[in-house]
């Protein structure tokens, strides 16, 4: 089970996103997951009555869950989504992994905006990154051969003002959530502290982290969020207790913690528990999940 999904705040258009997203991205598939009640909803959310809630979209087996909402939030660069593409994945090698790479990028840039254009790196042979006409973030890199295998989707951490917050932050949520460990680290030259590059694990999840520095007018929002499934109450406490760091922001299990990234702390089947008669209209209402009053 994927513990840790990425979630997309989408503007009441989570069908669109998710079809072009199955259009443009290799090996992925688009599912329809839980709609809106058809009554009995708060007035900010009427419009939405009996229309989709959720729509997952899985990626080479990795999960993104689009939740269709409102226009309140829109996705920044501070997360974003590195796409591998490892030449030993084809059976045309290294020439299909690159027209992938080209073809997925023409998609992105349609409509899009280019922050690092499509080209040679001294980390990449071929990487571009891009924000597609949704908001997302993506960092399209063709792989080395003679390097680890890594997943085809990484979710990555862009740390902007104060220095060493990615540190920070991986020392936080490797300790707290189990079956986590630090990966390769590339410190910053000059810089005491701060990470030019880092991978880690959390939950057997592979995740990458960068200090930005100041200069940069986009921090963490609700428009790219992480779902953290929770065993048990116990669990959810413990997660809530230790995230949570701005108590404004705490409303039907989201939370913000002292870096600005958004989590949802909730039960694994939350699913199963929202299909019980009122359950949605009750989550409304809560902040932190009670399992028991769902």
């Amino acid at each position: 089970m994927q513990r840790i999904v990425p979630n997309v705040w989408c503007q009441g258009n989570a069908d669109e996103v998710g079809s072009f997203y199955a259009a443009v991205l290799p090996d992925t598939s688009v599912e329809l997951v839980m709609s809106y009640p058809s009554e009995d909803l708060p007035d900010f959310q009427r419009d939405l009555a009996g229309q989709p809630l959720v729509v997952d979209v899985t990626v080479s087996g990795y999960r993104i869950r689009l939740i269709n909402a409102g226009s309140e939030f829109r996705p920044t660069p501070a997360l974003s989504f590195i796409v591998n593409m490892d030449p030993l994945m084809f059976s045309g090698g290294m020439d299909e992994a690159r027209a992938r790479i080209a073809t997925m990028w023409e998609a992105f840039t349609d409509g899009g905006e280019v922050r690092m254009p499509l080209s040679e790196y001294p980390h990449s042979k071929l990487y571009g990154w891009v924000e597609d006409k949704f908001g997302v973030n993506w960092q399209l890199m063709l792989a080395a051969p003679d390097t680890e295998q890594r997943p085809a989707l990484i979710p990555q951490f862009l740390f902007t003002g104060a220095a060493a917050q990615a540190q920070q932050a991986i020392d936080l949520y490797t300790g707290l959530v189990p079956d986590s460990s630090l990966g390769m680290t590339v410190p910053k030259p000059g810089e005491d502290g701060s990470i030019l590059f880092a991978e880690f694990t959390l939950a057997g999840q592979w995740f990458s982290a960068m200090d930005a520095g100041m200069g940069h007018d986009y921090s963490f929002t609700p428009g790219l969020s992480l779902e953290l499934n929770c065993a048990n109450q116990d669990e959810i406490d413990r997660m809530w207790g230790a995230l949570s760091a701005v108590p404004e922001a705490e409303q039907c299990g989201w939370l913000v913690d002292r870096f600005g990234v958004s989590w949802q702390i909730v039960p694994g089947n939350m699913g199963e528990l929202l299909q019980h008669p009122g359950a949605f209209q009750r989550m409304l209402n809560m902040k932190k999940i009670i399992v028991d009053e769902l």
